[in-house]
């Protein structure tokens, strides 16, 4: 019998949850869906992947009125990424149900075929809030119903200079609801935020897992303006197939991913001033391993999923502890040895001594001198990405590209890697040394019996 049983869930939700894997709650489940449950407000503190998902996404299906074709929950997010996979989970979870409708409203993608899925009813909304805010001002979608409001990674939705839309969308919502408000960081704003617009909430707090066992972590002083340099001499000297570069700024993440790529390493870089096709383009090509070096700001990196990451670097230190746990948790993960590297300039020293003083030991420092010696190696990535103007909406399925490839283009199955599908394209990695051949061939051929322009992403 699944931990989950204690919660008095109903019965399809409890099938449900061992079907999708839920054996135990993790400790923000634990002490989140009591509360929830119940109705009550929650404030909590946890940390991407710890969960908490699940842990305002049951006790919104629970209290679902499926009867009801209005809009009973809305979850806001910061950006795209996380609402797209919070949407994901919840229709999972809405399995234990017949017919919830769960729609993802978010920027950077047309409004017009969202004002159509809306004319069609929904139970839950998922979206992140300029784009809420739009359909609100145009009447497309109405509140007035809602039971239960979330805001998903709230500090990360005020860094990004959302508060005053979040406050307008409350605004908008019954007074009499249920707010559930999760956070990584626990800045004053999120708390005046809460003090706000909850009432009597539950003060929920996990404590931060210390660095994994598996995370090895090194320190290196260098002078300003040495970080190009340091960069290019760690990965030159370590060779990882992916790593994750962190800057603290747009522009610092575009004029360092330049100078890698003129001195042929091969990167992009990722911030909240990409159009959303770029920013898919760029998350695929990653992903799928045609791209060593992701350098990305903390807010665009929020509810990345890189299953494999060997190397973790912070150009400069982290504005504060709890960014770095953050930043360096994403290496090291499911049994792998992970590097986790921080350049510092003499002048951010504080913030490495805060880091010792929160973790009660000194870091170690690595040898500069040596690191920046190493010569240019730069390591070219083994797939190339092939984007084809199909996708989803046009009905095209995984299986017809890998079918196009190995079948009519003779590709061997093995040379394929990773197929992402989005709703009008589709990327497709394959490797660098028949990428050649198997773009020909796809732009010669048929995809489903249809000619489909075919392009390097």
């Amino acid at each position: 019998m699944s931990a989950f049983s204690q919660f008095g869930l109903s019965e399809p939700m409890r099938s449900n949850l061992e079907k999708l894997g839920f054996d135990t709650p993790t400790p923000v489940q634990a002490a989140a869906l009591p509360p929830a449950l119940a109705g009550k407000d929650v404030i909590a503190q946890a940390q991407t992947g710890s969960g908490k998902t699940a842990a305002f996404g049951i006790p919104l299906v629970e209290a679902l009125n499926v009867g009801a074709f209005s809009v009973q929950g809305l979850v806001l997010c910061p950006t795209r990424e996380l609402a797209d996979q919070v949407a994901k989970s919840l229709r999972e979870l809405a399995r234990a149900k017949d017919n919830v409708k769960v729609l993802s409203l978010c920027g950077g993608v047309s409004i017009g075929p969202q004002i159509g899925s809306l004319s069609h009813g929904a139970h839950l909304v998922v979206g992140t809030p300029g784009r809420i805010q739009d359909h609100l001002r145009k009447g497309t979608l109405r509140l007035n119903r809602l039971k239960t409001l979330v805001l998903d990674e709230a500090d990360r939705m005020l860094d990004m200079g959302f508060e005053d839309a979040v406050q307008d969308i409350i605004g908008q919502c019954p007074e009499k609801r249920q707010t559930l408000m999760f956070s990584a960081t626990w800045p004053k704003p999120i708390r005046l935020l809460s003090e706000r617009y909850q009432t009597a909430p539950e003060d929920i707090k996990i404590e931060q897992a210390p660095v994994a066992a598996d995370i090895t972590e090194l320190f290196y002083e260098i002078a300003p303006g040495q970080q190009v340099g340091a960069l290019r001499a760690l990965l030159s000297s370590r060779q990882p197939d992916s790593c994750i570069a962190f800057c603290n700024t747009k522009q610092q993440c575009d004029e360092l991913a330049a100078a890698l790529n003129e001195r042929g390493f091969s990167a992009l870089a990722l911030h909240g001033d990409l159009e959303q096709r770029e920013r898919d383009s760029v998350l695929v090509r990653f992903g799928n391993k045609s791209c060593t070096v992701l350098v990305a700001t903390d807010v665009a990196a929020r509810g990345l999923d890189i299953k494999s990451l060997p190397l973790v670097v912070n150009v400069e230190p982290a504005r504060d502890a709890e960014v770095h746990t953050h930043r360096i948790g994403r290496t090291g993960r499911a049994g792998e040895q992970g590097m986790a590297i921080t350049l510092c300039a003499p002048a951010q020293a504080h913030k490495i001594n805060r880091l010792e003083q929160q973790r009660k030991q000194s870091v170690e420092w690595g040898d500069s001198e040596a690191l920046l010696a190493v010569p240019d190696k730069p390591i070219s990535p083994t797939m190339k990405t092939l984007c084809i103007a199909g996708g989803r909406k046009d009905k095209v399925r995984p299986g017809d590209v890998l079918g196009a490839l190995t079948g009519e283009a003779g590709i061997p199955g093995k040379a394929v890697g990773k197929i992402d599908l989005f709703d009008f394209q589709c990327f497709v990695a394959v490797e660098k040394e028949i990428a050649a051949k198997a773009l020909e061939r796809l732009e010669s051929g048929r995809i489903k019996g249809r000619k489909l322009r075919v392009r390097y992403a």
